[in-house]
């Protein structure tokens, strides 16, 4: 199967559409980095977004690019990353942020560009294009991400309450208002280090497709940087409809029950991006917030609303990928005009 070639002003229009996809994974999941933070008012949201912005930039100096590896030649066969198929993943995937983004729906900006991976790669080469052990490990930690989340941040929460069960109050939501700058600050490092890994993969399969990697597929350190700078500008804009959701809809925090999501949600995090998994920031630190109000009772949860998040996360991977699927049969047969 020949590879698409195209000039140089086509490659640049697709790499600063991939960019507008990290732009939008950074104003899109805002609210999992600030959303706890926020809502118990230990900063100011513009203070929020301006600490969550910093570490999300920061984070590749932390973390190895297996993430990146995984989305460039883990999901569909290297042979069919072509242009046509990376650019109707990245519109699949934007339309499908786009459209929770302004139902205020959390869901899934790492499973909306798999589905658009996904949904492109078939609409090319048929199923026979999907790598089955990339899929299935991405499709697994749509169950397991937020499952940790959940008993980590049970396991936090019930451990500090029995440390802190004859300390006052006061004394104890003065003290976690401090560390809570920490959780969050340790949550956006998690979610930068995991999620512009994503858009790196991308752009460095394009580059690789069109002949422009030497030495075989890897990621230039200008794309890691022009990547966690679009994903850092992108928080930085701030989600505040998924603020409100994620932040108070699903339960009421405090600072220490905010600290014991932020953190749980961290070292699943943490662990998933050393693994090469890209998992949903989204899905994970929704799993701990639920994990910290079921602690108190399972009635402190607002399960209308978390139903309705799990239903657009079980809706992203086939909404992307059609729309994937439908945008590449456009873009191949513009492209190769």
């Amino acid at each position: 199967m020949e590879a698409l070639q195209l000039g140089l002003p086509a490659i640049i229009l697709i790499v600063v559409v991939a960019l507008a996809f990290d732009f939008i994974n950074g104003l899109h999941d805002a609210a999992n980095s600030i959303a706890t933070v926020v809502s118990t008012r230990v900063l100011s949201p513009k203070l929020a977004v301006a600490w969550a912005a910093f570490f999300n930039f920061i984070a590749f100096l932390f973390f190895g690019l297996h993430v990146a590896s995984t989305i460039g030649t883990g999901l569909v066969e290297q042979s069919v990353m072509d242009p046509a198929v990376i650019l109707a993943a990245l519109i699949g995937a934007i339309g499908w942020n786009v459209f929770t983004w302004w139902l205020g729906l959390p869901s899934s900006s790492s499973h909306a560009l798999v589905g658009g991976i996904v949904g492109a790669g078939v609409a090319k080469a048929g199923f026979s294009a999907i790598v089955v052990a990339g899929f299935t490990k991405t499709a697994v930690a749509i169950v397991v991400s937020p499952t940790v989340g959940l008993v980590l941040a049970l396991l936090l929460i019930l451990v500090l309450s029995w440390i802190l069960r004859r300390a006052v109050p006061f004394a104890v939501d003065r003290q976690f208002r401090h560390l809570q700058l920490l959780s969050a600050a340790l949550y956006s490092l998690g979610h930068g280090g995991n999620d512009a890994q994503k858009t790196m993969g991308i752009i460095a399969v394009l580059l690789f497709s069109q002949g422009m990697l030497e030495g075989g597929f890897h990621v230039p350190l200008w794309v890691v940087l022009t990547c966690q700078a679009a994903m850092g500008l992108g928080t930085l804009m701030g989600g505040w409809r998924i603020v409100r959701t994620m932040g108070s809809r699903i339960t009421d925090l405090k600072p220490y029950q905010g600290f014991c999501a932020e953190t749980a949600g961290a070292m699943t995090l943490f662990g998933a991006t050393y693994l090469g998994i890209p998992v949903s920031t989204t899905h994970t630190i929704t799993g701990a917030i639920v994990g910290v109000g079921s602690a108190r009772r399972t009635s402190a949860v607002r399960w209308g609303m978390a139903g309705r998040i799990v239903w657009a996360w079980v809706l992203t991977i086939p909404a992307s990928a059609s729309v994937a699927y439908v945008s590449y049969l456009i873009a191949a047969a513009l492209l190769v005009r």
